[in-house]
């Protein structure tokens, strides 16, 4: 198992470019078992999740072509449906939560799926209720195994109804999005979630043919169509890469440009950031993050304790609160930081704590930060990364730490950073992998 070796205090500076969108991509290439018509994708993010989808699309029988090492061609003529029953299927399945998203488009397009209990990080109870009562409500069946904790799931026929989701899920959103638009009649899904994912996701369906009205808003109309079209789409950046590279710099005092950030689609984001007091411009579609000796955390206007939580979009995303964590470290002031939808995410703080950060663990959703304004460094450790956000939220606290650092365990960060150690050494890292 590889692992980062990192010697931390150093200042960076240049330019680095965001990867595309991986909870986009994986809804996105999900949907491309929607139409038999060739489908291409570019700027798909080059992480171990996203390929791994893309295998196990390959093994369900779709053509994929690699124009180039962030460009796939998807055709979806001869799909091997008998594939979904096999060991093999529920085994690679298993592994990352985006592949509930193919029962969607399965279902639409075929009438019948299958699939695992979902995998992906470990970072609290993540609920499907959302996919199964969504798809119900348009006519389909579904069974739970208990001896291979799998699920099956079939209808005769689909037909569209209005649905009220318990949760503003995205996967399950986007999961009944796509079993919706070959459905028959007019399906309406209110409290949906709006992110620019779904967005996405909406906007390559319309030109594929489909018709769904309510793009961006927490209500969605979606008339059925008997057949789609091919496409071509590009994934927009990913926005908690943009969110990672801000906290870096601001941590480690440097001096860093986000090029092609596509910053109308950050939603809250930089001004999340700025309430911790960094310094964020724009120029055209890039952000520069001035290099700051030191920057304070913000008080809210009766002049109470910072709080910063996630939030349904357009609020701040809950993949962001371990980046704003590690961030405050080094500010001056304090801050709350409230998990709202994950108890374990928070966990990652004691090597933080070890690392000698001021930080008090309330309860498994909150954590307080004391800013140390710099004035006291945070010493190198070895640690393990116990899922993707918090291994790159300790990647950047290693980063800006006195002395070396180790951090096991980085195939997690690899699920969702592509080549991350070759793109920081190009802004002057001294990182190794080992």
């Amino acid at each position: 198992m590889d692992s980062f070796r990192i010697i931390g205090g150093k200042k960076l500076k240049g330019e680095i470019i965001p990867q595309g969108a991986k909870n986009e991509a994986l809804q996105i290439i999900s949907a491309t078992l929607l139409t038999s018509d060739k489908i291409t994708i570019n700027n798909i993010p080059d992480i171990k999740d996203v390929m791994m989808l893309i295998e196990l699309l390959k093994e369900l029988g779709v053509k994929v072509e690699k124009n180039s090492k962030n460009s796939f061609s998807f055709s979806s003529t001869k799909i091997n449906l008998s594939y979904l029953n096999s060991s093999d299927f529920f085994e690679k399945a298993s592994k990352i939560r985006g592949s509930i998203m193919l029962v969607g488009p399965l279902l639409a397009r075929f009438k019948i799926a299958s699939f695992p209990k979902p995998g992906g990080d470990k970072i609290g109870r993540r609920r499907i209720d959302t996919h199964l009562n969504g798809l119900k409500e348009l006519g389909a069946e579904f069974s739970y195994n208990n001896k291979n904790f799998s699920y099956k799931i079939s209808t005769k026929k689909l037909k569209g109804k209005y649905i009220l989701l318990d949760e503003a899920s995205v996967t399950g959103t986007a999961n009944i999005i796509m079993a919706s638009v070959l459905a028959e009649g007019i399906t309406t899904i209110y409290n949906a979630a709006c992110e620019p994912y779904i967005q996405q996701l909406c906007l390559m369906i319309n030109k594929m043919g489909g018709k769904i009205s309510g793009i961006g808003s927490n209500m969605i109309k979606i008339t059925g169509a008997k057949e789609l079209k091919g496409t071509t789409h590009s994934i927009l950046p990913d926005m908690i890469e943009i969110g990672s590279f801000i906290g870096l710099a601001a941590m480690t005092g440097s001096e860093i440009t986000i090029k092609n950030a596509s910053i109308k689609n950050l939603g809250v984001i930089p001004d999340t950031f700025r309430r911790l007091g960094i310094k964020i411009k724009f120029k055209n579609d890039d952000i520069l993050i001035p290099s700051q000796k030191n920057y304070e955390i913000e008080s809210f206007i009766d002049g109470s304790i910072m709080t910063i939580s996630d939030s349904i979009w357009p609020g701040f995303s809950p993949d962001l609160l371990s980046i704003a964590l590690v961030t405050s470290i080094h500010a001056k002031g304090t801050v709350l930081i409230h998990q709202k939808m994950f108890e374990s995410r928070l966990f990652f703080v004691d090597k933080l704590i070890e690392m000698g950060a001021q930080i008090i663990l309330c309860d498994p959703h909150r954590a307080t930060v004391i800013g140390l304004n710099r004035k006291h460094p945070l010493k190198g450790i070895r640690m393990s990364s116990p899922d993707i956000r918090a291994g790159v939220s300790l990647l950047i606290a290693a980063l800006s730490a006195e002395g070396e650092s180790i951090i096991d365990n980085v195939n997690q960060i690899d699920r969702g950073y592509s080549d991350i150690e070759n793109r920081l050494k190009n802004l002057g890292a001294n990182i190794e992998r080992v």
